[in-house]
């Protein structure tokens, strides 16, 4: 995956990175800011859907679209597609631009709109990725888990960054007897749930 990515997607992500490190500068309205997961999170994105069982692909969470295309990678070599939802305008718009030139329309799908709204419609999720306002977390945990097929993934980003907004989130994971979950030290920290 990783050693074939097409330059159409290389190159919009490469944007992206330049654009996000001018945001961490301080050069961007904070409403506006990308946010985005380093690559080291966009690879382990990748490396893990590529595992997950047959499903539903969701992204929660778009943004500009960068770990979208980290996921379009493992879309591509398992033929199916994600469904990523963003609330946000203008993001909507950025990532639309991102899917456009990194020519990934056709593997990823771009929904404007609160994925509370949707979930309920995927029963069978195979793979989630939560990048979403931190204090939605909780409500997102408990709209996706139970649609979790059998040794389906969910990943949750921020769980360093924003450790002690989201404990009781790390801690509702650690009690729930239907999935096992660990806490990732890659980038900003990542929860990831796999159901039993």
């Amino acid at each position: 995956m990783f050693h074939t990515i097409p330059k159409s997607i290389q190159d919009r992500m490469s944007s992206l990175e330049k654009a996000d490190t001018k945001d961490r500068a301080g050069s961007t309205p904070q409403l506006q800011r990308l946010r985005q997961v380093p690559p080291e999170t966009g690879k382990f994105l990748a490396l893990t859907a590529a595992n997950a069982p047959e499903g539903a692909w969701l992204e929660i969470g778009t943004s500009g679209g960068y770990s979208a295309l980290w996921i379009s990678l493992a879309c591509q070599k398992r033929a199916t597609k994600l469904v990523t939802f963003e609330l946000l305008p203008e993001k909507v718009e950025l990532a639309r631009e991102s899917f456009k030139k990194a020519k990934v329309e056709a593997l990823v799908e771009l929904v404007h709109g609160d994925a509370r709204g949707h979930i309920s419609d995927y029963d069978e999720i195979a793979f989630c990725f939560l990048d979403a306002e931190k204090e939605m977390y909780a409500e997102f945990y408990e709209l996706v888990v139970p649609r979790l097929v059998k040794g389906g993934i969910l990943i949750a980003d921020n769980f360093l960054s924003h450790k002690e907004d989201l404990q009781s989130v790390l801690e509702q994971a650690e009690a729930d007897e239907s999935v096992d979950s660990l806490m990732v030290p890659i980038g900003k920290g990542l929860l990831l749930c796999r159901k039993q």
